[in-house]
């Protein structure tokens, strides 16, 4: 009797630790006794971890190998620096009066070359950044300045001492090289009248303002008047040839006397009398009219 009542008391102690170990293994861990590695205290209550146990690199979905440092997230990308300044309002010296000369080239610049950044230099800079698609700040940095350099030639003597201005020629649109065309390049602020693809005469232009653009594509002539007057404006547009309901390339005394510091309502001004006279006289009614970049 006393073998079995021992023999039940053992069984019934192995039956109770059973439980036990089952009991802890189901329990909850605290996050302290996890990353300790040390079991909970069988029997108090635990808080639940609000997030799930670590898994075995195995089974990481990170596909970088172990070790490597996971990304923060709070990483920036480094900013790029700001362009040089080489020439601000109120500079003065010869690389503003070579400024001035470039400017002049490609029409920015409408002045004698004073080798003084003023209120017209930071006006034909901006401008020149504007169409570029680069700051326009009025300041000349290194990117401005580089970008002008590309597009200009070295100033000569005389048009550093505002004699003379050496405009590059204007690339000619493929539109330009066929038939009787005024060929009108926006970049060069040039009109060319081409022949069967021969250049017969060049003039300075002067286009619409960012409120009232001058039209981009190709058109023909439709009207001719020599002594027109303005019906909306009530000013005069001598020479005036149609191309694009009230668009027209025609004299402007304003363009002859202000240069680029006006701009028109969307004609294509020319400051030059004699010359678009004598244009206005070799072009006929359905010749081409380009105007482009």
């Amino acid at each position: 009797m006393r073998r079995n009542h021992q023999s039940t008391l053992i069984a019934r102690t192995l039956a109770a630790a059973a439980v036990i170990a089952v009991a802890v293994g189901c329990s909850p861990q605290s996050s302290k006794a996890a990353d300790a590695g040390a079991p909970a205290t069988p029997g108090s209550p635990q808080p639940a971890s609000s997030a799930p146990a670590s898994s075995s690199p195995s089974a990481s979905t990170d596909d970088k190998p172990a070790g490597s440092p996971a990304p923060t997230g709070s990483a920036t990308t480094a900013a790029k620096p700001a362009p040089k300044v080489l020439m601000s309002n109120g500079a003065k010296g010869d690389q503003v009066k070579e400024l001035h000369a470039r400017l002049a080239q490609i029409g920015w610049f409408d002045d004698t070359p004073t080798g003084t950044y003023g209120a017209a230099t930071t006006t034909a800079v901006k401008g020149f950044q504007g169409r570029r698609g680069l700051a326009d700040t009025g300041t000349t940095d290194s990117v401005t300045w580089d970008r002008l350099v590309a597009m200009t030639t070295k100033p000569t003597a005389e048009e550093l001492a505002g004699q003379t201005v050496n405009k590059p020629a204007a690339k000619l649109d493929p539109r330009c090289m066929t038939g009787r065309v005024m060929c009108i390049s926006k970049t060069s602020r040039t009109l060319s009248w081409v022949v069967n693809g021969k250049v017969q005469s060049t003039m300075d232009v002067r286009f619409g303002s960012q409120y009232t653009p001058t039209r981009e594509g190709v058109f023909k002539v439709f009207e001719k008047s020599r002594n027109h007057v303005s019906t909306i404006y009530h000013t005069a547009m001598p020479y005036a040839m149609f191309f694009s309901g009230g668009q027209a390339v025609h004299y402007s005394s304003d363009f002859a006397a202000r240069g680029y510091n006006g701009a028109s309502h969307g004609c294509v001004n020319v400051r030059d009398k004699g010359k678009i006279a004598a244009l206005f006289d070799a072009v006929h009614i359905g010749d081409k009219v380009v105007v482009y970049w």
